[in-house]
Order: C-alpha cells, then structure tokens, then sequence
C-alpha cells in the first residue's frame, strides 16, 4: 500500500480523498494555487505545496508543476479528484513514465473513454445502445446547422472532451445551433483546452441514468447499481438519487451488462461511470458517455452498497483484487444527494462570491453527510466552480430521505454569499420530484420564467410571525434583566406588538411568559412556543404547540429575516404607535437605472461586442462575462444606442456594476 498519495486537485474533493487517507494510514499531500493558500483541503494534509496563480490553466492544470510537487514530497501516487486533470490521459501518461501512479483508470482506458466521439465507437463495437448523431468532429457553425437539420431538430451540441454541462448546448432550431456550437467551442476550449464539438439527436423527455462501475487489474468488473441524475438546470445536476425511483429490477440489469461490457472493451481498472439517457416512456436506453473518474455524486452510491470508492480506487491502483462479486452488492435503503452552490436562485442563479460570514452545516450522522470544501471566514472564489457543500441524506426508504433532507435543509445555515438552498428546499417538496415522475425537463418545466421567492411552499405564515414575537418579546425581557441590574434604570416591556411582514402586511400579537417560554396570541388563537434559544443563535429550535420546529434566524435591531423550509421573511416587531407612525413616513424612489447594462453577478468581462454610438437591436449581443467557470452572454433587452463604455474587457465586475450606458 501506499505511504504518501498526492491529491490533484482543491476544495471539497481533495478533502473527501484525505479523509479516506487518514482512515487508511496514508498521508497527504495538497497542492494548492495562491487563491487558495488558506483553503481547507491545505489544512487538512499532511503537507502542502503553491503551484502557481488562481487562474487553474497556471495552477491545477499545469501537469509539470503538479509532478515536480511529488518529486518533491515523495509521493508515490496521484489522486485527481474530478474536474482539472482527472480525464487526462496525458497526465496519467507522464505520471506512469515518473514512476508515479495514477489513481485512476490506465491513460489508454482514459483517451479511449474520455474522448466522447471516439467512446461512442467503441460503445457501439461492444453492442451497447447509443444515441443516433454525427460521430466526428464538427469544424464550422455552418457545418453544424447542415448537421442538425440532417438529424433533426431539436439536437445537443456536445464538447468531445466536456462534462459537467459544460460544452453542451440542446438546439431547437437553426439559430441555436449556430450559436450554440459557437458556445460550445468556447467554453471547451476554456475549460478543456479541447474545442472539438460534436451532434446527436436530443431525446424528449429523457432520464439521466447511470451506472458506476468499479474494476480492477485482474479483469473483474462488477456495477454497483445506479443513480438517478434527472434533476437538472443547464445540464448540470442539482439532485442525485440512489437507486433510481424509474428503474425495474430488469432494466437494472440490463443496463449494468451493457455498463459492464463496455468497462471490459477498455480493460477498466478503477472506480467509473456509464451515462445513460432513459426514455421516459418505455425505458429504452441509450448511451451517453463514461467518465472515467470519480463522480460528484458518488456518496449515494456509497450509502446504499456500503462502500468507500475512494478506498477501492486507492486499493485497485497498488494492485489489490476486488473481493466483489456481482451478487455481492448490496442496495441498502435510498440516499440523496444535493449541490449546495454559492448561486442566488432569485436572481436567475448567478454565481456569488465572497467571504462565508457564516456556515454553520448541519449536525453529520443518523444518515446525515455533509462533504465541503470549505469553513466559516472562508472565501468562494470567482476562478474555480461554486459547490460550497455536497449535502447526502440516507434513510430505508425514499420518503424517509425526501424527509430527512428538508429538515437538513433546513438547518443549513450560510451567510455572505448567496446560496441555491432555497430552490433546493422546493425541490423537495416539488409534486413531481416527490412522486419519482419527473424527467430532465422538470426544472425548466416547472421555473419557465425563472425561479423567486413566491414559489418556495410555506405551511403557514403564522409560524414566522409567532416566532417573531416570542423572539422579541425574549429580547425584551433580556434587556429588562439587565437594565435591573444597573441602579437607576427601570424597564417594564410590553407583551402587544405589531408583527409586520415585508410583503404580507400588519398582525397584532401579544406575548405573555410561560414555563419554558412564551404564550403568543393571534387572532384569537393562543400558541404555545416553548425554546431554549440563547440570542446569538442562527437555530431557533423549539416547539409551537408541542409540535418541533426549526427555523434559522438573523436579527438586526428590531428587524428579524427568518428562513424555513427555504422560505425566507423579513419581518419588524413594532409598537402599535410605531406601527402607525411608520405609514406616515415618505417612501424615497429608488434610482433610475434602465439606461445602464449593468454585471448581474460578480465575474471577469472577457468581451464587449459593442461600440459607442452603434445602434443596437434587442437580443444582439453586448458583453460577456465570465464567472466560475462559465461564460455567461448579456443581449439587449430592447433596441437602443450605446453612449459609452464603462468598463473594459480584462476587469473584475461586481455585482450590479455598470458596463455600459445607454442614449
């Protein structure tokens, strides 16, 4: 076994793989680029060592800097992580002529596999189902509007070396096939360093099916069933299931074979996915592409087999057999698993950056799993992805997981960035997520103009006004016990106040002590809220009525925004005279900013497409801008004239920071 192992890559990741280390008597070593000198993953090794500067093409990508680094410290194996260099087989390659081993399938199985044009050959030479589509590289857009129109709309755009939704455009017509292949070559290029594109037919109303599978160098391949990945925006997961609610006993099977079979065409060793695309209707399947990596979902596999596929990508690599056979994976109970990403779903899921002012996870164990990257004071940066956290709940059944995740949800607590928990929240409460029938198509079905606050599902506005008053009320009586204590100071609070919502309007409440806590009336109906709170707390845990409850909390003066089940509410404890007095304050108009094109989320502006004094038509094209990896187009929204240009391309734009201004 090994004695020291490098990790390839940063963030929550790198930490996953150094825990299985610790637990296996391995020690680590982090690489790390500036951005990132006081990062978790460079706290948690053993050893650590800078590899360049934030951007990953000068750091987490430069393979001879990352083998030097092992040279270094003595580290006699690589493990990549996912993203970065994990699917090059270059890199595995030049490791394996240093002496050092890759934690991963061998270079060959890589190119072979990681080449997205070139596995589907292979898949169809192994008689596994494949999607109809242009097999080759596509060099023009026109070319590929000549395509599409031959396959037939609507087509996905793909990147041969992409994955995570990136390089991958679904085109419904010929304007979106142009442009789209010429997104697709870009962010390939930007991410991949590999801008060839190809096209396949889009299959309506499909399922994102696949199956892991784990090898070793003795010629044993066993799946491990598989995940259900439907839960997509943009191409990119948002929830991850194990088992699949969709799949029979006998398509299961059936898809492992084919998982199994095209795994053996390669001479597979390691820990791998086969992607499918299910159709919903009769479950045909076809396949998609095989990542020859870890995958970011892998912890739901990992709870219901029993598991650690890090460990056995670390025992394959030194040689070890799998002990495994097929009838020996078992499928305990249903996990889910969800992206936490530094992304404000209220404003079309822009990326947020920032420092973490608070994170505050919820309590790991009895089936709860929380995977990070990242620690309180901390900084999510605008050069790398914007996973903040991988949330995983375990439980016999699926219900029993739906359920266990919202109250997780609920208690997770992040401040300083925006967070997507929210939208996360509704999703699990989503009628269709909760019955199992829902395809790729839910989210974009369900949000078709966008996602805001109206659509998270509350059980009862009631709740956060009687918390709010019980809260304000135990600030009041706080703030008696000690002005009672200074000579001279007499303070005798209230109990009737006015609970105002932000956008819900006036109630009047009254508040009265009681064992345990506080007596709240409201509209003729008295509630019991009984809590332990402590001010300073972001849990408000108690119960109302006997009923348990958890309800996280900010409180600015006499100012409370109170978050449940992803619903979030601003609300102010008043006195009645307060109250009134309030309605009679001028309401100043906010400024007028139509005439400005202004950075909807912090990123770097790779582009303006415009020039001063050019009249502009809307939809055309004015700037882009890129931010965690993604390269975001902003169009006019109407015809206009542009005036001048306030930024310039190369610049770090914040949020809401004009870039140009308008006649």
């Amino acid at each position: 076994m090994f004695k020291k192992i490098l990790i390839a890559n940063r963030g929550e990741i790198a930490c996953r793989v150094i825990k299985t280390c610790r637990k296996m008597g391995i020690a680590t070593v982090a690489v790390y680029s500036e951005a990132d000198r006081d990062a978790l993953h460079v706290e948690l090794a053993d050893e650590a060592v800078c590899i360049g500067p934030a951007p990953a093409k000068d750091s987490y990508l430069q393979m001879d800097k990352i083998i030097a680094a092992c040279q270094k410290t003595g580290a006699e194996a690589v493990h990549p992580g996912y993203g970065f260099l994990s699917e090059n087989a270059e890199f595995s390659r030049r490791l394996e002529e240093e002496g050092i081993v890759f934690i991963g399938p061998k270079h060959y199985s890589v190119a072979k596999m990681g080449d997205k044009i070139e596995s589907k050959k292979l898949a169809i030479a192994a008689k596994v189902n494949t999607i109809p589509g242009y097999n080759d590289a596509i060099d023009t857009p026109e070319k590929a509007v000549e395509i599409a129109r031959k396959i037939g709309y609507p087509v996905m755009i793909k990147a041969s070396a992409g994955g995570g939704g990136k390089g991958l455009r679904v085109a419904w017509n010929d304007k979106e096939a142009h442009e789209g292949f010429a997104s697709c070559k870009t962010e390939a290029k930007n991410a991949f360093a590999d801008d060839r594109v190809f096209i396949e037919k889009y299959v309506e109303e499909p399922r994102h099916i696949e199956i892991q599978v784990l090898g070793d160098a003795h010629g044993n391949i066993v799946y491990l069933h598989e995940r259900e990945c439907s839960i997509q925006r943009r191409h990119q997961k948002v929830i991850e299931e194990a088992p699949s609610p969709f799949l029979d006993p006998e398509t299961r099977r059936a898809m492992g074979e084919q998982a199994v079979a095209l795994a053996q065409a390669v001479n597979y060793q390691s820990a791998g996915t086969v992607e499918f695309v299910v159709n919903g209707k009769d479950k045909s399947f076809y396949f998609l592409e095989m990542n020859t990596r870890l995958q970011v979902e892998h912890p739901v596999t990992e709870c219901i087999t029993g598991l650690d596929l890090v460990e056995w990508m670390i025992r394959v690599a030194a040689g070890e057999k799998l002990p495994l056979r097929q009838e020996d994976i078992k499928l305990d109970g249903w996990a889910i698993e969800c992206r936490i990403n530094a992304e404000d779903p209220f404003r079309g899921f822009l990326p947020s950056t920032g420092r973490l002012v608070k994170f505050i996870p919820p309590k790991e164990g009895n089936g709860v799993r929380v995977d990070t990257g990242v620690y309180e004071g901390g900084e999510i940066s605008m050069y790398y992805d914007s996973m903040i956290a991988k949330l995983i709940c375990h439980a016999p059944t699926r219900d029993g997981a739906i359920a266990k995740m919202r109250d997780a949800l609920n208690a997770f607590v992040i401040r300083g960035v925006a967070s997507n928990i929210a939208f996360q929240a509704a999703l699990m409460q989503h009628p269709r997520f909760v019955s199992g029938h829902f395809d790729t198509g839910l989210i974009n079905e369900s949000y078709p103009k966008g996602f805001d606050a109206s659509m998270v599902p509350h059980d009862d506005p009631a709740l956060l006004i009687i918390v709010a008053a019980a809260m304000h009320r135990q600030h009041q009586a706080r703030n008696a016990q000690i002005s009672g204590q200074m000579p001279g100071h007499e303070y005798r609070p209230g109990s009737e106040f006015v609970v105002r919502l932000t956008d819900g309007g006036d109630y009047l409440v009254s508040v009265h002590p009681a064992p345990g806590g506080w007596d709240v009336r409201l509209d003729g109906e008295t509630y019991a809220v009984r809590s332990d709170w402590q001010f300073g707390q972001p849990l408000y845990r108690g119960t109302i009525n006997g009923e348990p409850f958890c309800m996280q909390v900010e409180r600015r003066g006499l100012k409370y925004r109170l978050f449940h089940w992803g619903k979030q509410a601003d609300l102010m404890v008043l006195t009645r005279r307060a109250a009134y007095l309030s309605t009679l304050m001028p309401k100043k108009a906010p400024p007028d900013m139509s005439k400005f094109l202004l950075s909807p989320m912090p990123g770097l502006l790779t582009q303006i497409a415009v020039s001063p004094g050019q009249e502009v038509k809307a939809g055309e094209v004015l700037a882009k801008i890129e931010a965690m990896k993604m390269e975001n187009v902003l169009k006019a929204e109407r015809d206009c004239v542009v005036d001048t240009l306030l930024a310039n391309p190369g610049e770090s734009l914040s949020v809401d920071q004009p870039i140009i201004a308008f006649r």
